[in-house]
């Protein structure tokens, strides 16, 4: 009679068993090398990618009524402190729930959920993307990719994610605005474009510079990104862009000064007002994610000022800060303190009072 594959390779050369354990095996069960019971290995495909998994938790918070509708759902920055993911993975969990119609993205106020008229059906079916070219105009396309940057900021904002906010292929979108930094381009074009200068300008060169730079303080504040946007070694030259620049050039046209003089005004005040709001955007994000404003964190730090104070070290710092018991740092006071200051600086080099 035939040993059995699995006994036969346990036989030594002279056909006896080898070990007690094989002295027994005929009251075992003995199964063909392909029949052996094989236990399933848990596979990494059969564990949900990580956006999948915070997708699913910020929809139990939706169906549970923890997150309303209307309610604003965790941003980029939060979902990445929260479940320790990369900014790609954040980005793309906010992007997977508007796919799915959970959430959507209102300018000025953020990502927030959405309405359930708003939601896919409850087949789940999937949208299929649509061609950009048949069915948005450019100006919806830039509208909404400044409303993404206006919530997540510049690092939000990609072809991609426009893309599935609008429901078309990434492809089609770029052939009918370009890339993404001629997507930039129009995006500073359209937000320039919101706050056109009064057809009768104001008396005067100094009331002239002052409205604007309060304009374009004011565009900064709406779209915090756009600061980080211009530049003016390599500025983006577009009609709105240039129409400020036309509105502070003419302000001091006639008055005296070189050429060369009139761009340096021109672009030191406009420069001015930019570096002052780039810290809009950190400012913003630092209150979203700890839910502490500015001034509540000034309040946090008195006693630690306080003991740095009483060491003695700081003299000066520690008598003005007792004879002022509020100082206004915020943002708009120090604008608006160092656009005088320029503006005297302009009067002194026309000679003339800032009347």
């Amino acid at each position: 009679m035939r040993t059995p594959r699995l006994l036969r390779a346990r036989h030594d050369h002279g056909g006896r068993e080898r070990g007690g354990f094989f002295r027994h095996t005929r009251h075992a069960k003995l199964y063909p090398p392909t029949d052996i019971p094989r236990v399933k290995k848990k596979t990494v495909s059969d564990t949900p990618p990580p956006f999948r998994r915070i997708v699913a938790a910020i929809r139990n918070r939706i169906v549970s009524g923890e997150l309303p509708i209307g309610g604003r759902v965790p941003s980029i920055r939060q979902i990445m402190q929260e479940w320790g993911v990369a900014m790609a993975t954040a980005t793309k969990v906010l992007a997977t729930m508007r796919q799915e119609g959970l959430v959507q993205t209102l300018p000025g106020v953020g990502t927030v959920v959405a309405a359930p008229t708003e939601r896919p059906t409850s087949s789940g079916e999937r949208r299929i993307p649509r061609n950009a070219d048949a069915n948005l105009s450019s100006e919806q396309i830039v509208r909404a990719a400044m409303a993404i940057a206006d919530s997540g900021g510049l690092k939000a904002l990609t072809m991609r994610r426009v893309a599935v906010e609008l429901n078309v292929t990434t492809v089609s979108l770029m052939r009918q605005v370009g890339g993404e930094d001629e997507l930039i381009v129009r995006m500073a074009d359209a937000a320039f474009g919101e706050h056109p200068f009064p057809r009768v300008p104001p008396k005067g060169w100094r009331a002239r510079l002052e409205l604007g730079a309060r304009t374009q303080w004011q565009i900064y504040r709406r779209h915090p990104w756009l600061a980080q946007a211009m530049s003016f070694t390599r500025p983006i030259l577009t009609p709105h862009t240039l129409a400020h620049s036309e509105w502070g050039l003419a302000a001091l046209d006639g008055l005296g000064l070189s050429p060369e003089a009139m761009f340096q005004v021109h672009i030191s005040i406009a420069n001015y007002v930019r570096a002052t709001a780039i810290n809009l955007v950190p400012e913003a994000e630092a209150e979203q994610d700890t839910g502490v404003t500015d001034t509540q964190w000034v309040e946090s730090q008195r006693d630690t000022l306080g003991r740095i104070f009483a060491s003695g070290a700081f003299p000066v710092f520690s008598r003005l800060q007792a004879m002022q018991s509020e100082t206004d740092l915020g943002l708009e006071t120090l604008l608006e303190f160092g656009l005088q200051r320029m503006l005297d600086g302009v009067a002194a080099m026309l000679g003339r009072n800032a009347d």
